[in-house]
C-alpha cells in the first residue's frame, strides 16, 4: 500500500482571486495527490483580492481539504480613503513620483513601514497559534508557505520554530528586489528590518523554491539553504476549437501599465502602418486587461487608435481563447535591470498557443533565455527598431500566406504536471 504524505500549504491567493499567483498552487494542488502527496490549503476566510475570478473555482479539487481563518485587511481600511488607490497599491501598481497625490504618498509611507513585510503581517500571530494544534493533530510532516505577501514566511518561520517541521518557503516574487519596494518611502529602520527579515527566512527555511534564475542567483547571496528554481507553467486546458482572427491581430493580455510603454513599437506599428496599404488594412491591435492612460496616450500620439481594440479584463478561460485565435502575441516588461528576474505566468501559455510571441524587455532576462531555448518567439531590447519592424513584417507576410504559427521545442518540462513532479521531489 502506498503511503502518502500530507502537506499544508499556507497561501492567500486563493479561487476566486484571479491572476496567475493563484493559478500555480491551484495546479500544484491539482497534481499533488498523483505523486502521493495530499495538500492541505490554508487561506484567509474573508481576503481583500484586487481580481476576482470565479470561473477558477471551477478548477478546485472537490477531495481537498481546504481551512479558512479570519484576517483583518488594513486595505478594506484604507479603501475608505481611497478605494482606487488601495487597490492599486495592493497590486503593487505605484504611480510614477512625479504624479502622486500627497494621499497617495501618505498610503505608501504608511504600507512600507507600518505593515513590515506587507499588510497582511496582522495574519501571522493568528495563524500560528491556531496552525501549532492543527499540523501536530493531523501529523503534518512538511509545511509550504508561498509568497508575496511574504507575511506567509512569517508563519513558515515560527512554525518551523516551535514545531520542528519540514519548511519549504516558495518565492513567486523576490523579496527587496522587487521594483516597487523602492517605491514604498522606506525610512533606513524600515528597510534594514525587511533585508533582516528576508535572511532570516531564507536561511530558517529548509528548503527554498524560486520561479526564476535571476531569482536564485540573488538569493544565493544572502543563504546557503538549497534554492530550487520551479517556474510557472502551461496545464492542458480543455477548450473548443478556436478560429484565428481573420484580421492580422497583434494581441497583449494582461495588464499593460505605465512603465511597460514599448514606444519603439508603436513607432514601427506606425511605419508599418504607413508604408504599407495592405497592413494598414489587415491589422488590429488587441488589449485584453488593464490598460494605463499613459500608453493609450503613446497610441494616439502614433496614431494607432483606429487600430486599437480594447477588450479589458477577462476571466482566465476567456484570455486563453483570445492567445489561441490571435495571430501574434505579446509580452511586455519593464525595460530595468530589476525586471530581469520577472517571467509572467502568461509566457508559458503563450508558448502552448501555437502563435508566434513578440517580447519586448531588458537585456539578459529569463524571459530572453526561455523564448530562445523554447523558438517560441522572438526577444527585442527598447532600442531594437529595425529587427523589431523585420520581424512583424515577416509575421506579416507568413500570415497573408496563411502559415504563421510557432515551431516550439522543449515545451514539456514546462507543464503543470511535470512541474509539480519537481516539486514532489522536495516534499
Amino acid at each position: 500500500m502506498t503511503v502518502h504524505k500530507k502537506a499544508l500549504i499556507i497561501t492567500y491567493y486563493w479561487p476566486p482571486a484571479g491572476g496567475p499567483g493563484v493559478q500555480r498552487w491551484l495546479k500544484f494542488v491539482k497534481y499533488l495527490p498523483e505523486f502521493n502527496i495530499d495538500p492541505v490549503v490554508f487561506i484567509p476566510e474573508n481576503p481583500n483580492y484586487p481580481i476576482i475570478d470565479e470561473t477558477l473555482l471551477n478548477e478546485v479539487p472537490l477531495d481537498v481539504t481546504i481551512i479558512k481563518r479570519p484576517i483583518l485587511e488594513p486595505y478594506k481600511l484604507a479603501s475608505l480613503f481611497s478605494k482606487k488607490k488601495s487597490k492599486t497599491i495592493s497590486k503593487g501598481i505605484i504611480t510614477d513620483v512625479k504624479k502622486q497625490s500627497l494621499l497617495e504618498k501618505i498610503m505608501l509611507f504608511i504600507r512600507g513601514n507600518f505593515f513590515i513585510p506587507d499588510a497582511r503581517v496582522g495574519w501571522v500571530k493568528p495563524s500560528v497559534n491556531f496552525l501549532l494544534d492543527y499540523i501536530k493533530n493531523e501529523q503534518i510532516e512538511t509545511i509550504i508557505t508561498t509568497g508575496p505577501p511574504h507575511s506567509l514566511h512569517l508563519i513558515g518561520k515560527q512554525l518551523k520554530e516551535q514545531l520542528g517541521v519540514k519548511w519549504i518557503a516558495d518565492f513567486r516574487d523576490p523579496w527587496t528586489q522587487i521594483g516597487y519596494h523602492k517605491q514604498l518611502k522606506l525610512t533606513k529602520s524600515s528597510e534594514l528590518k525587511h533585508k533582516t527579515l528576508e535572511r532570516e527566512v531564507l536561511n530558517s527555511s529548509d528548503q527554498i523554491i524560486v520561479t526564476s534564475f535571476t531569482t536564485k542567483k540573488e538569493f544565493q547571496l544572502l543563504t546557503k539553504q538549497p534554492i530550487e528554481v520551479i517556474t510557472n507553467g502551461y496545464d492542458v486546458e480543455s477548450l473548443n476549437s478556436v478560429t484565428l482572427d481573420s484580421k492580422f491581430s497583434i494581441a497583449h493580455i494582461g495588464s499593460l501599465l505605465s512603465k511597460r510603454n514599448p514606444r519603439v513599437l508603436w513607432r514601427v506599428l506606425s511605419d508599418l502602418v504607413n508604408e504599407y496599404n495592405d497592413f494598414s488594412n489587415d491589422f488590429q491591435l488587441n488589449f485584453i486587461g488593464l490598460l494605463s492612460k499613459d500608453v493609450l496616450k503613446s497610441i494616439q500620439i502614433h496614431n494607432l487608435s483606429k487600430y486599437c481594440n480594447e477588450i479589458g479584463y477577462v476571466s482566465h478561460k476567456e484570455a486563453l481563447m483570445f492567445q489561441k485565435k490571435s495571430q501574434v502575441l505579446l509580452l511586455i516588461e519593464i525595460n530595468s535591470e530589476e525586471t530581469n528576474c520577472i517571467i509572467p505566468g502568461k509566457l508559458f501559455e503563450y508558448m502552448v498557443s501555437n502563435r508566434p510571441i513578440i517580447a519586448l524587455g531588458p537585456k539578459a532576462s529569463d524571459v530572453e533565455t526561455i523564448i530562445k531555448e523554447t523558438n517560441t518567439g522572438n526577444y527585442f531590447y527598447y532600442d531594437d527598431y529595425q529587427s523589431l519592424k523585420t520581424v512583424i513584417l515577416k509575421h506579416y507576410k507568413d500570415f497573408q500566406a496563411k502559415n504563421l504559427q510557432s515551431h516550439p521545442i522543449g515545451l514539456q518540462k514546462y507543464s503543470r504536471k511535470s512541474l509539480t513532479k519537481q516539486l514532489a521531489d522536495l516534499i
